[in-house]
Order: C-alpha cells, then sequence, then structure tokens
C-alpha cells in the first residue's frame, strides 16, 4: 500500500513521526512531506532532524515542489495524512488554496475520491478553524483531531501518541495492536 503523509506547522509533531516510524515498520510505501515550519518544530519538540526522517520514507518531496507528483491527481496512491495540520493547512485544504505540495496533494485527494485524513493539533478552537474543519468534512476529508481517550489506561506520553496514530491506522483499515480497546 502507497501512502502521502504529511507533516505540517502545528504542534504535535511527534504524531507524524510516530505515524511514520509505524507504517515504514508494516512495510507500507510512505511519500513524504514536512513543510519547513514543521522542521523548525521537529527540532524544537522533539529534538528531531527532519532529515533522519526523510531517510525513513520511500520517497520524500519539499512543500514547495509543486511539480512533484503527488501534486496531480493522476498520482495513484491510497490515502493521505496530514498529521499534524496546521490552521492554515487546514484553510488551505478546506477552502481549495492549493499553494503547497501539502495543501495541493490533499486537494488532489478530494477530487479524485481518496482517503483524506486531518488531524488538527489546536486548542481551543476560533470559530474559523470550525469552518474550516467542518467544510473540509463536507469536502470528503476525514477530521481526526488529536484528542486522545484514557480508557486504555495510559501511563505515559508514548501511550496517548500511539492512541492517535492507532485511530489513524484505523480509518485506513490498517490493523494494528498500538492501543487496548475498548471491551
Amino acid at each position: 500500500m502507497k501512502f502521502i503523509l504529511s507533516i505540517s506547522g502545528a504542534s504535535g509533531v511527534i504524531y507524524g513521526v510516530k505515524l511514520l516510524q509505524e507504517m515504514v515498520r508494516m512495510n507500507l510505501e510512505v511519500h513524504l512531506i514536512i513543510s519547513e515550519t514543521a522542521k523548525q518544530i521537529l527540532k524544537h519538540e522533539i529534538k528531531q532532524d527532519y532529515k533522519e526522517l526523510y531517510k525513513l520514507a520511500y520517497k520524500t518531496y519539499e512543500n514547495n515542489g509543486l511539480f512533484s507528483p503527488p501534486s496531480s491527481g493522476s498520482f495513484e496512491h491510497d490515502g493521505m495524512i496530514v498529521v499534524p495540520c496546521s490552521m492554515k493547512t487546514l484553510s488551505a485544504v478546506a477552502n481549495g488554496y492549493g499553494d503547497t505540495l501539502i495543501a495541493r496533494a490533499a486537494l488532489c485527494c478530494l477530487k479524485e475520491n481518496r482517503k483524506l485524513i486531518l488531524v488538527p493539533r489546536e486548542t481551543p478552537l476560533n470559530k474559523t478553524g470550525i469552518k474550516n474543519m467542518l467544510l473540509a468534512k463536507e469536502n470528503g476529508a476525514v477530521i481526526l483531531p488529536a484528542m486522545p481517550a484514557f480508557y486504555h489506561k495510559p501511563e505515559k506520553i508514548g501511550d496517548l501518541v500511539d492512541f492517535i496514530v492507532g485511530k489513524i491506522l484505523d480509518q485506513l483499515n490498517i490493523k494494528h495492536s498500538l492501543f487496548k480497546r475498548w471491551g
């Protein structure tokens, strides 16, 4: 299976990193796009150099690379995930403004009826953010806010991260054992 994974410039880059690691561990083909702001946040939040993540991915693209394959609807794949999804990226997707590769690839997913999962990581939300989530949802995106649950009795931050990554994999119909299901 082949996926586009995008890490945009919002807090919570750890979710994107963990998802990349899990997808690679599962031998999935991951096409990775990291925004310029996300590259800075990776260093700040988790002391991670984006170049190390590039080594894990099947293929990487720069966010300003609008001539890259993911910018076309003819680029076949099984879905796209934007995690975390900044409010800027959410707005671009919700309003059809494909000025970056992340936004353009997401818009291609919507027009081609492919799975698009947006994982906003912002709190509290303002009215514009809520409207943009609704608009993106109405256009076919899955809105999966980074809101971990606690029924699985998390003991460390990694357990909370695993829950969100597991919920993303659930949306892609990919089996995993990242958290204990409600039972």
